[in-house]
C-alpha cells in the first residue's frame, strides 16, 4: 500500500526557541506553532481554535530561523509527521511532531516580528538565497529519527 506524509502550516511562533548543534555540527532547532482555526458551531456562532504544533528544523533552514524569526513571527512550514517514542522517569512518553523541509518567512508590518532582519518592515519579508526560490530547504542532517542533544 502506497502511503504519503506532508504537512503544509502556517501560523506564528509562540515561545523562543535557540539554536543548537548536533556533535557532527549539523545546526538544528525546536519551535512551536500556533495554528488557528475559525469554523461555525451548529448553533451558527464562530468558534476560534488554535492548536500547538511541534516543528524541528535543520541545517541552514534551523540557522535562518534563528537569525531572522523570533517569537511572534508568521511562517510557512512545509515537511513530514514523525512520532517519536522514549522513556523518562520510567514512563513511556510520545509525541508527533513536524519535521520542516522547507521554510518560508511570512511577511508583517515593522516591529510585529514580521519575519526579517531588524527594521526591514515591508509586506514580503523572504529570506532569499542566490538562486530565485525563497524557499529553504533543509539540508541532510543527522537521522531524522533522533535529535541529539
Amino acid at each position: 500500500m502506497a502511503s504519503f506524509n506532508r504537512v503544509i502550516l502556517m501560523g506564528n511562533i509562540t515561545l523562543p526557541f535557540e539554536l543548537r548543534y548536533t556533535p557532527q555540527g549539523t545546526a538544528v532547532t525546536e519551535l512551536r506553532l500556533a495554528v488557528n482555526d475559525r469554523r461555525k458551531s451548529a448553533s451558527g456562532e464562530w468558534i476560534d481554535e488554535t492548536t500547538y504544533v511541534d516543528v524541528t528544523l535543520w541545517g541552514r533552514t534551523a540557522e535562518v530561523a534563528c537569525e531572522y524569526l523570533s517569537k511572534g513571527s508568521p511562517v510557512f512550514i512545509e515537511g513530514r509527521l514523525k512520532y517519536d517514542q522514549w522513556e523518562q522517569d520510567g514512563q513511556k512518553r510520545s509525541k508527533l511532531r513536524v519535521v520542516g523541509e522547507r521554510m518560508q518567512m511570512v511577511g508583517g508590518k515593522q516591529g510585529q516580528g514580521g519575519g526579517g532582519p531588524a527594521g526591514t518592515g515591508g509586506a514580503n519579508n523572504s529570506y532569499q538565497r542566490s538562486e530565485p526560490s525563497q524557499a529553504v530547504p533543509v539540508n541532510d542532517g543527522p537521522p531524522q529519527d533522533e535529535i541529539p542533544f
